[in-house]
This record gives structure tokens, sequence and C-alpha cells, in this order.
């Protein structure tokens, strides 16, 4: 079976005969083609069966508009539901996302984050413990870090000591005989080692006999499964007579553990209260509601991606403004040599080009300069937005010259003005 050929902008236009321009601005400025124009080329991308290359355009735009996410695992309903509300964020601020699970090491991890700048992502969400935050921030891209050490970078965490101490309190004023918590061997620099602090602390505070495990490891549901097992035996073995209140460091453990409980007494016996943490949805789906301390994961992931979108948008700023003063020292010197204006003449025009280009990049602006011929000067409604659509690379400031190229919005155009010709330029309304 022979392949189906991609339909092109070409192909478009000789079958409406239109021009490959204005197939263009049906794209990507509709409204300034009329209804009937609209309409004639709507039928034709239906009678020739196209579809759009999204690839393309963000290459043209020289943006890869992706996010990378590396997370810890995705059996912890925690990270599930994070990463849920993280891709959630789409419509407001539509980047895509790639995402990896990290299980088995630096090395592992460091091959991920490799692949994603081969993508060449414009920032990473990190929730992972694998890698220093110092070892990521040498990667010289965006970061925020959600629930980890992030001594180098930005971070996102809750408020992991005040959980913790409601969650004690309770089981204390609930009478237990002995307050137990499971968790992993949370080092001290990582945020939720405070659940371990505020649970021994409230404990001491109230002398209540307690119990802390942090023997849980495993790269999997199964392992962690089978080590909330042997945990639950010694406890089993150890506090037979006793009123336990099990505070666990997350719902998934609370809710292996409550399974555990339920496979040997067929009910949640009165001498067993179970507490998890962060609110994630297996909490209310267990097969009792499990009480637990609420975290907010879905502002956590707003949070997290304001935080990365305004860490990215300055970084694109960085970049571009030194490109621009020395743009703007070329152009100042061309116009003082090449028109014998004064300093402070080229000076001021070269920052209203600046500042004209900047503006025609997003939207419309009306130049005003002096024609050659005559004297007069020219409004002209102006933009570049189309500049990348029909020339498929973004409008470099830096390889202007003599002169700014445009699109004429009224006359549908290409034109040019020149440098030393410029006068005044006033943002279109």
């Amino acid at each position: 079976m022979s392949k189906k050929k991609q339909v092109t902008f070409a192909d478009i236009a000789e079958y409406t005969n239109f021009s490959k321009t204005t197939i263009s601005r049906y794209f990507n400025h509709p409204d300034s083609l009329t209804l009937e124009n609209q309409e004639k080329i709507s039928q034709a991308l239906d009678t020739l069966g196209y579809k759009k290359n999204k690839l393309a355009k963000v290459l043209a735009n020289g943006k890869s508009e992706f996010i990378g996410i590396i997370i810890p695992n995705l059996y912890l309903h925690y990270y599930s539901e994070m990463l849920t509300q993280l891709l959630s964020s789409y419509s407001d601020y539509h980047y895509k996302f790639l995402v990896f699970s990290s299980e088995h090491g630096a090395e592992e991890e460091q091959q991920y984050i490799e692949e994603l700048l081969s993508y060449q992502i414009e920032g990473l969400i990190v929730l992972s413990h694998t890698l220093s935050s110092k070892q990521l921030s040498s990667y010289q891209i965006p970061i925020v870090a959600i629930e980890r050490e992030a001594e180098y970078i930005s971070s996102v965490t809750t408020d992991n000591y005040m959980g913790a101490l409601q969650a004690t309190t309770l089981l204390i004023r609930d009478k237990c005989d002995i307050l137990i918590h499971i968790n992993v061997n949370v080092e001290k620099t990582v945020p939720a080692y405070d659940r371990i602090r505020a649970f021994k602390e409230t404990c001491e505070e109230y002398q209540v006999p307690y119990d802390i495990d942090l023997s849980v490891s495993g790269n999997s549901y199964q392992e962690i499964l089978n080590e909330i097992r042997r945990i639950f035996t010694r406890i089993e073995e150890k506090y037979p007579n006793q009123k336990k209140g099990i505070f666990l460091s997350n719902d998934t453990y609370a809710n292996m553990f409550l399974n555990l409980i339920f496979q040997k007494y067929r009910e949640l016996p009165s001498f067993y209260e179970i507490i998890g943490f962060d609110n994630s949805p297996i909490a209310s789906e267990a097969i009792l509601p499990i009480t637990t301390v609420g975290q907010q994961i879905d502002i956590i992931a707003q949070t997290a991606m304001e935080l990365l979108v305004l860490q990215m948008n300055e970084m694109k700023k960085r970049k571009l403004e030194p490109i621009m003063e020395n743009v703007k020292r070329r152009w100042t010197r061309q116009i003082v040599q090449e028109k014998g204006y004064t300093q402070t003449t080229a000076v001021w025009m070269a920052e209203r080009i600046e500042a004209l280009i900047d503006w025609m990049q997003h939207g419309y602006a009306v130049i005003a300069y002096r024609r050659a011929i005559d004297g007069e000067f020219q409004f002209v409604k102006a933009t570049l937005i189309y500049y990348r659509y029909d020339f498929k690379r973004e409008y470099e400031a830096s390889k202007v010259q003599e002169a700014v190229m445009y699109w004429d919005v009224e006359e549908a155009m290409w034109k040019r003005f020149r440098l030393e010709n410029f006068l005044e330029w006033k943002k279109c309304i």
C-alpha cells in the first residue's frame, strides 16, 4: 500500500487559488480573512484531507513548549494525583509534558534528564529524591522541586510539621496506649522529615509511649506491601493488648495497613486507629474511609507551575537582553556614522526601534517613516506575527542591518522601512 502524501500549504493554495500567505493567515489569524474565504479554505481542507502539523509550528517558533517531569513512581497515590494535577494545567499554560518515572538510581535519572534536554524542554519539575538539588542546578534550566531537598533550586512544600502534629494530637486525644509512626528512612534535608520530627516531639511533649519504624523500602508496590506486612506482624506481636494509634506517612501505606487488618480481623477492631497523610483519592476509596491529613495537592501543583512559568519567562528575558543591548549599540553607531545624527538622537532611535520590533512580534504597530520619493510621512499598520509562519523562523533583531521587514496588514504584503528613515511609531489599539 502506497503512503498517502501529506497535504501542504502549497497544495491548499493551488486548490483554492489563494496565495500561500493567505493560507498561512487562515491558520494563524483567520480573522484577517473574510468569512467567505475562510469557508472556501475550510472546505478545501476537508476535501484534501489536511492534517495540521503542530510539531512544525513548534519548531518554527523556536520553542519546544515541553516541560519535563521526573516522578519517583505512580503506585503511591500522592504522586499519581500530583501528576494528574500538573497535567491538567495544560488548559492554563498550554505546555506539553514529558514524564519519566525514576525508580532505579542516579544513573537512570541522569539519563532521563539528558533525554529530556535533547527535546529542548523549557523547564523541569522534579518530585524524585535521587539527585541532589546541587546536581540538578548544574543543568542550568528552570527547575521547581515538589516536596524534596531543594537548597539550590526553587521548591514548593506543604507544612509537614503542622500536619503531623495534628495527626499525632488526634491519636493522643483518642487515648491510644502506644503511638506508632511508619515511614521510609527520610533524610533530614527532605521536607517530609518534619512528619517524623513532629510525631516524636509531640509524643515526648505529652509523655506518650511511641514507636518510630523507618524500615519501609522497595521499588515496587509489591515490595512495599511486603514491608508493610512485616511491620504489621511485628506490631501485632509486640503490642498485642494495647490500643494502637498508627500514623503512616502517606495514604497508600495507610490503605495497605488497613487491608492487612481486615484480612486478619474482617473488621477494624477498636484497638486500632489509623491516620494517613496527603488526602489522596485512595483515602476515600479504601474499604473504610481513612482519616488523613489533607494536602492541597491541586494548589501545590498550581503553585509549582506558576513558579516554573515565571522562571522560564525570566530566563527568556535574560537571554534576550544582552543580545539586544549589543544590537542597539550597533544601530546607534551605524546611525551616527552613516547619517551624522547626534549620539543622543541615535540612542533614542535605537531604543524606539527595539521597542517597535518587540511590539510587532506580538501585535500590531503603526510605523511612521519618510518616503524616499516625495518626503511625505507614511503611516503603516504593521506586524511581524506572520514572519515565523511564512519564513519558518523567528524574526532576529540582531540580523537587522539596514531595514526592518514587516507585514503590511492593510495591504496584505511584505514591506520594509530603513532604520535611518525611522521617525516615530505608536502602538495600534
